[in-house]
């Protein structure tokens, strides 16, 4: 099995991923990952959106799994196999907020405990880091807010790499809201 890294958005697959996916004949992948590959899916692929994670080990050996962004991210990386990296939307929001990756620390809140993820990135701030939180819809910028020192900076990077990209930055303060809920969270920096 290989495990490809679309990107965080359009047009921001890179050339070997592009290359595996061109050659694969069995495809799975969520529905935003699948659009993002399709200029690059040939025709007689078989294309699968799944619908049950948990049985992605039982796959063919010559299945190609597609994962959002980059897939040692909070990503499919896990299931083993080959992995192609992709553009994560940490390389995206930091770029775009001209924050160098190696201050940075990843908090990962996308379906998992808020309060601890929260409370994680109030202790990496602490110790100078700049926190890249994976959020999720119901993730609570002002709870993370209320954590933190009120001067601490804070970005909503929403929709990365989409048209309707949007990048908001405050302070504990005075934090940004998102109104999307496909949005990382980049604090500390």
């Amino acid at each position: 099995m290989k495990v490809v890294g679309v990107g965080c958005g359009p047009g921001m697959l890179t050339g070997e991923a592009a290359r595996v996916i061109a050659a694969a004949a069995l495809v799975y992948g969520s529905a935003r990952a699948i659009a993002l590959a399709r200029p690059h899916i040939r025709d007689g692929c078989e294309v699968h959106e799944i619908d049950d994670y948990k049985a992605l080990r039982s796959l063919p050996e010559d299945a190609v799994v597609l994962s959002t962004g980059d897939p040692m991210l909070a990503g499919l990386g896990y299931l083993g196999g080959e992995v192609v990296p992709g553009i994560s939307s940490m390389q995206v929001a930091f770029a775009r907020l001209g924050v160098s990756q190696v201050r940075g620390v990843v908090v990962n809140a996308h379906g998992r405990d808020h309060a601890a993820a929260i409370a994680l990135a109030a202790e990496e701030i602490g110790r100078g880091r700049v926190v890249f939180l994976i959020a999720d819809p119901a993730f609570s910028v002002p709870d993370l807010a209320a954590a933190l020192d009120g001067e601490a900076r804070i970005a909503v990077c929403e929709d990365l790499g989409y048209p309707e990209e949007r990048i908001d930055v405050g302070t504990a303060a005075a934090p940004p809201v998102p109104v999307s809920g496909l949005f990382v969270v980049v604090a500390g920096f």
